[in-house]
């Protein structure tokens, strides 16, 4: 992996280290400001106050991530981040939940070289039909 490669990789790891400790600000920290978030199949968000109450709804299951093996793809100041994840925790009623699908998450490079999530698509591997 490259050091861009790297780059995006870390983006990807500080988000969902900061989702699990329900640090919000941090998680939205990785994204862009208009970034498109889709927090169910073929339901996209970009509206800030609306995506903030979508990570603190999850966040307040306790998640804990795992991730399988990530593909990254950098082609100048796009990168596209491919990996199958699986989220565990507690609904609010107690029971344990469990979901999981295959993520697909486009970062673009900022002028300051930073990286920030410009879509984020955690049921990239769901097709839809209309």
């Amino acid at each position: 992996m490259n050091k861009e490669q790297a780059a995006v990789l870390n983006v990807i790891e500080t988000m969902t280290s900061s989702f699990a400790k329900a640090d919000i600000d941090g998680v939205m920290d990785t994204y862009e400001p208009d970034a498109m978030i889709m927090f169910e199949p073929g339901v996209g968000l970009s509206d800030e106050a609306a995506i903030r109450q979508g990570f603190t709804e999850f966040a307040s299951m306790n998640p804990s991530f795992t991730y399988g093996e990530h593909q990254v793809i950098v082609a100048g100041d796009i990168g596209v981040h491919i990996s199958p994840w699986q989220m565990k925790g507690t609904t609010p009623d107690g029971a344990a939940m469990e979901i999981g699908g295959l993520s697909v998450a486009v970062l673009r490079k900022q002028p300051d070289g930073k990286w920030l999530m410009v879509i984020d698509n955690p049921y990239g591997g769901q097709h839809l039909s209309n």
